[in-house]
């Protein structure tokens, strides 16, 4: 994979600037230890994820791994030379027909929400999955109150397409999942080509 920067097409076309000296590249296995500190925050205090112990660094490692190995994005935003938030694509589900639908996954560090980093992340991560064969990539948000991934999903093209009330439960209370969906490139528009089968 490359290891080129990768910024935002296009500036932020309302909310903050994007922030100065931000770089997005793609994660190194030493960047884990950052992400595993990352997720583990909000593995014990939010419904973004429906883990309730963080996972340890080698297996945070080995996840990134199997997500290269499919030769899917996983990045990382750095900002004053550290690690702010990350973001990274898997397989939506694992049965062949679903080979051309991916899903994201976005977190940030503790304290830089509303900055428009989480934006220039996915924005990337689109933009390098739009590279690839995938034609369809859907978000699954924890909890119908999210409102700022339900934001920042909607604000690049995802639409809502479904919740299922109370199917998780955390924090001693039930927890919808909203679902979001975006086509990738030219989306169902065509078939995919022989070589993508």
């Amino acid at each position: 994979m490359s290891s080129s920067f990768i910024r935002p097409a296009a500036p932020l076309p309302h909310g903050p600037e994007p922030l100065a000296g931000l770089q997005i590249r793609d994660a190194s296995a030493d960047d884990m230890i950052a992400v595993q500190a990352i997720y583990a925050q909000h593995v014990l205090h939010s419904s973004a994820t429906f883990e309730e112990v963080p996972p340890p660094l080698p297996e945070m490692r080995t996840r990134r791994e199997r997500v290269l190995e499919q030769g899917l994005p996983y990045l990382v935003a750095m900002l004053g030379g550290e690690v702010a938030g990350y973001c990274y694509a898997s397989t939506f589900r694992p049965r062949v027909a679903y080979r051309y639908t991916i899903e994201d996954s976005i977190y940030l560090a503790d304290g830089q929400a509303g900055k428009g980093l989480g934006k220039a992340l996915l924005s990337a991560l689109l933009a390098r999955c739009e590279q690839g064969p995938w034609r369809q990539m859907v978000a699954v948000i924890g909890g119908t109150s999210n409102s700022a991934s339900i934001g920042l999903h909607r604000s690049l093209g995802f639409r809502h397409v479904g919740t299922q009330p109370s199917t998780g439960f955390k924090f001693n209370q039930w927890i919808d999942v909203v679902f979001m969906q975006r086509a990738l490139g030219e989306g169902d528009s065509t078939l995919p080509t022989a070589a993508g089968r």
